[in-house]
């Protein structure tokens, strides 16, 4: 019971301290933002209260000039997340672990990774979109974003097995499916949360950036129309809707991440 009660105030404490840094972060972040605009005292770069006080109002009223809310802009900017993401879970997923499992294959598609994997998904924005339509162009740029982070971390969580493991498996008459599905399956599951947890990130930047490029009627479309009609303090409220739209989705991929680690008595 003493080791239970020392647990749970060790925990207390440890969410109070994350609490307080947060806040006096936060605090201070925002102390700094007041700062610089005064000093700047440029009409492009507004306040906090302005800010604020816009992002409070397009929660309520949404786009008065365009006439939609701001949950359609941010639903229709989540469907096309998910799609790519959906998309991206289809093809990583098997890839990796047959790339990761099968060294030969895995040498032989390795120069193709890696001349591919640096181009920014950014930079196929406007091809996708010109090639395949606003819609479909725009899921594909979220689907390369999420892609080449999940991949590589399934393949190197193949990697990591122990090949005692897979020897002992091998000696205790296994079959190749059953070593797969029993072992490499299992033993990559923290990697690919990883992969989805860095690849939700980028892929937040993929939406946003291609819907500024090309009108699809999400939160990145939004954005370019309140710059366009010079309304500056909407345009960093939105800036702070798509911070926290990422937060979230990343924020709850790492939470899952570690619980599946930890039980699964891996790192993190």
């Amino acid at each position: 019971m003493a080791k239970f009660t020392y647990d749970e105030n060790n925990r207390t404490h440890r969410f109070l301290r994350s609490a307080v840094i947060i806040v006096l972060s936060l605090t201070a972040f925002v102390i700094l933002w007041w700062v610089v605009t005064l000093i700047m005292n440029n009409v492009n770069f507004p306040t906090p209260d302005k800010v604020f006080e816009a992002l409070a109002q397009l929660i309520q009223y949404g786009d008065r000039i365009g006439g939609h809310s701001l949950w359609e802009y941010i639903g229709t900017s989540l469907q096309t997340f998910l799609q790519g993401f959906l998309l991206a879970l289809l093809v990583a997923v098997p890839l990796g672990l047959l790339l990761g499992y099968v060294k030969p294959l895995r040498e032989f598609t390795a120069p193709w990774i890696e001349i591919v994997r640096p181009i920014a998904p950014i930079a196929w924005a406007p091809i996708f979109i010109i090639t395949f339509g606003s819609s479909v162009g725009s899921t594909l740029v979220v689907f390369i974003g999420i892609f080449f982070p999940l991949l590589t971390n399934i393949i190197f969580g193949v990697q990591r097995i122990d090949k005692n493991w897979l020897d002992a498996a091998k000696t205790l008459g296994a079959s190749q499916g059953q070593i797969f599905y029993k072992i490499v399956l299992p033993a990559t599951v923290p990697y690919t949360l990883n992969g989805i947890k860095v690849g939700l990130g980028v892929g937040w930047m993929c939406i946003v950036a291609a819907e500024m490029y090309k009108r699809t009627g999400g939160i990145g479309q939004f954005l370019v129309d309140v710059v366009n009609n010079g309304q500056m303090a909407n345009a960093f409220a939105i800036l702070i809707i798509i911070a926290v739209l990422g937060l979230l989705t990343t924020g709850v991929a790492e939470y899952l991440s570690k619980i599946v680690s930890r039980r699964m008595g891996m790192d993190a």
